[in-house]
């Protein structure tokens, strides 16, 4: 039993890979009906309420974590991110965007070894190297065609979501703090300025139609309030950059799901750049596999 139980987080990881992946196309398309501050807008305050409202049916605390910690984690990883991630999704399509918001593994290990203390040692570095080796050949950051503006959008929603990592560690390391309350008022709260940017900034209004409402369900409830949650459950039991690594299938996902919905040929690079992910994936895994192992009475 305990084995299973060390497999969890490895397997929670496989499913937020596969939903955040897939919704990236979601997102493109929700971008049709809605503009990028009001969707932002709506998918951050829609995911809130299905968490309060999930604390509330289950008789949890609706009290507010600390607020300064609090404060900065719903400005930096709900905010800044949803803000800057759609944003970016306007200027490029689905499957490049995602790959360059997943860049935020490269900033989590830079600030977790001095932050937090993590380091990557040993064979993690050929796992390392294999994952973010994959993410270069994605990127082509030699390659300066397309919209740059998006590329520069990406890398600082990715810089926002390490940032939001860390402090989302720190914070669970100094205290012990319901991880579903934790979520959903890092939503709540960052769902505010969404919100004032919405209405301060001249956008065209929000189409609504069934289609909309069904992507907007599954962005707000699914992508946005259980995978926020789910992924801040994985942080409390790995190492930062090992959840960070993991997480890059999901800009494979996003690849081929966009090249899938939208007709789009793959390069030989981004062949290249996914089968190096998933063989780091692989070998991370199996490292996991192999510690737990070596653990067991």
């Amino acid at each position: 039993m305990k084995e299973y139980r060390r497999l969890l987080p490895a397997l929670a990881l496989v499913a937020l890979s596969l939903i955040w992946g897939y919704t990236w196309v979601l997102g493109k398309q929700g971008l049709e009906y809605a503009p990028p501050f009001a969707f932002a807008a709506q998918r951050c305050a829609g995911g809130a309420l299905a968490l309060l409202l999930a604390l509330r049916l289950s008789g949890r605390s609706l009290a507010l974590p600390p607020a300064g910690p609090m404060l900065a984690i719903a400005l930096v990883q709900g905010t800044g991110f949803l803000a800057l991630q759609t944003w970016a999704l306007v200027e490029g399509g689905p499957g490049k965007t995602a790959v360059l918001i997943f860049t935020m593994p490269i900033w989590t290990l830079l600030l977790a070894w001095p932050l937090l203390g993590e380091r990557v040692r040993g064979r993690q570095w050929l796992a390392a190297a294999s994952t973010l080796g994959g993410l270069v050949l994605i990127i082509e950051p030699w390659s300066m065609h397309g919209s740059q503006l998006s590329k520069l959008l990406g890398i600082l929603a990715a810089l926002c979501w390490a940032v939001g990592t860390i402090l989302v560690k720190r914070l669970r390391a100094a205290r012990p703090i319901d991880l579903l309350n934790l979520t959903a008022w890092q939503l709540a709260i960052g769902a505010v300025p969404l919100v004032v940017l919405a209405v301060l900034v001249p956008e065209r209004p929000t189409h609504w139609t069934a289609h909309f409402a069904v992507i907007l369900f599954v962005m707000s409830v699914v992508s946005t309030a259980f995978c926020w949650w789910l992924w801040i459950w994985i942080l409390d039991r790995v190492p930062a950059w090992e959840a960070s690594l993991s997480v890059l299938g999901t800009p494979v996902v996003a690849i081929v799901a966009s090249r899938l919905t939208f007709g789009e040929a793959f390069s030989t690079l981004e062949i290249a750049g996914i089968l190096l992910i998933g063989a780091g994936l692989a070998f991370l895994a199996l490292l996991g596999w192999a510690s737990a192992q070596r653990s067991l009475p």
